[in-house]
């Protein structure tokens, strides 16, 4: 355990251990810190500290601005460096714990920072590989007898998004305006989104790279994750109806999408590591893998408005619910010889589950605006109104202790022409 003390309920246990980049009023430099409890451990105060056989010559990485550098050093340098802070840290270790000015330089509150993107994020892809909400919008616009296509038990379905609008928690989403036809017998007209939805994700940030041309294998692809983060992926639902066809998904999804700013590594989620789900037809050799590396991570969304006093949970679900795993969907990725580099952020696709309860969009839950979705207090929703913040929060829970993952925040303001 560590000599700082923390809350079995926190987010941040001493087995946690995530990193996230913040500043605080008094330095408002950007700064590489690691969350612990209520406190934050600024490494650019300790790096110096870092003396293993890899990161002693690395120490700078700790100074920078973003994680991008500490990211490219790879899968032995995570792995020391997390080995170093857990026994700084631990209880019976006294550098951090005894020197008393090194502490007070050292750690910083969390109520004192301000949190920023973790990563310079050069490329953003997101998956679509959750069988259950693939499922579900698929009977919603194609019919039961159609409601998966062709190829997505075969492959990680996945388009590129754009990076320029990943925003931090926080961060206040604008209502998107655009093109839609909510009348098939007229033309189509412009004006603000109607059906603002959210999308209930998880997303992993690429450690090392891989150069053009060359594939990551699968039994290499856990050596290019870094780390994780909750994602909400905003969608403008009858934008994204219009234009989605031929090529996917544009304005209807690129004017934001929100991360938790605490990138979790790997290592401290691999204790809920559970076997992969049965994939039939059993994908092409490529995308195999018997190792798991599926996790048991409790996802949660809830939703307040400006007309509520609480905010009310209208989402449970799990990230173990996922059909093609993070190794598999990075495999793909790459397989034609894609290049991924440090910082690349990968998301999941929205997460539903098998019941409504765990549905991770509006726009199930209250099946394409068919159903309403109670909030409380005689009030309701079908997709979201101005004014409504939406909380995303997920953990690992163990015997006394979590690894959870902090706060995916945003609020909706009005269309700058509503």
């Amino acid at each position: 355990m560590s000599f700082i003390s923390v809350d079995a309920a926190s987010d941040f246990s001493y087995q946690n251990l995530p990193y996230g980049v913040f500043s605080t009023s008094e330095n408002p430099r950007h700064r590489i810190g690691v969350a612990i409890g209520d406190q934050i451990l600024d490494l650019s105060v300790i790096r110096s500290l870092f003396v293993g056989p890899v990161m002693y010559k690395h120490q700078d990485v700790f100074d920078r601005s973003t994680l991008n550098a500490f990211m490219a050093l790879g899968y032995e340098a995570w792995s020391e460096a997390r080995r170093t802070l857990q026994t700084l840290l631990s209880a019976s270790e006294s550098t951090l714990r005894d020197d008393v000015s090194l502490r007070s330089r050292a750690f910083v509150h969390q109520s004192a920072a301000m949190m920023h993107l973790p990563a310079d994020v050069g490329d953003y892809t997101d998956f679509y590989s959750s069988r259950d909400h693939a499922t579900n919008v698929g009977i919603m616009f194609r019919g039961k007898e159609n409601a998966l296509m062709p190829n997505w038990l075969r492959l990680p379905v996945g388009y590129h998004g754009r990076a320029s609008s990943l925003v931090v928690s926080g961060t206040s989403i604008r209502r998107p305006c655009g093109q839609m036809r909510p009348d098939q017998t007229k033309p189509p007209v412009f004006g603000p989104s109607k059906q603002l939805d959210i999308e209930l994700e998880m997303a992993f940030f690429v450690g090392g790279g891989n150069p053009l041309g060359e594939p990551i294998p699968i039994n290499k692809a856990h050596e290019h994750i870094f780390g994780m983060v909750l994602m909400n992926d905003w969608s403008a639902r009858d934008i994204q109806a219009w234009e989605y066809v031929p090529l996917g998904p544009f304005l209807g999804k690129n004017f934001g999408t929100t991360i938790s700013p605490w990138v979790v590594p790997m290592e401290a989620l691999l204790p809920f590591a559970e076997s992969n789900p049965i994939q039939d037809p059993e994908p092409l050799p490529y995308l195999q893998h018997q190792d798991a590396y599926t996790f048991n991570i409790n996802l949660f969304v809830s939703l307040k408005g400006q007309d509520m006093t609480e905010a009310v949970n209208i989402c449970r679900s799990n990230f173990k619910y996922m059909y093609w795993t993070m190794k598999q969907q990075l495999t793909h990725h790459t397989v034609n010889g894609c290049n991924v580099r440090p910082g690349d952020l990968l998301a999941s696709g929205t997460i539903s589950g098998p019941n409504p309860e765990s549905f991770g969009s509006m726009l199930e839950l209250s099946w394409r605006g068919s159903k309403s979705i109670d909030v409380g207090g005689g009030k309701t929703r079908t997709f979201l109104k101005d004014g409504d913040e939406v909380v995303i929060t997920g953990y690992c829970q163990a015997d006394g202790y979590r690894v959870g993952f902090g706060l995916c925040k945003g609020t909706i303001l009005s269309a700058l022409n509503g």
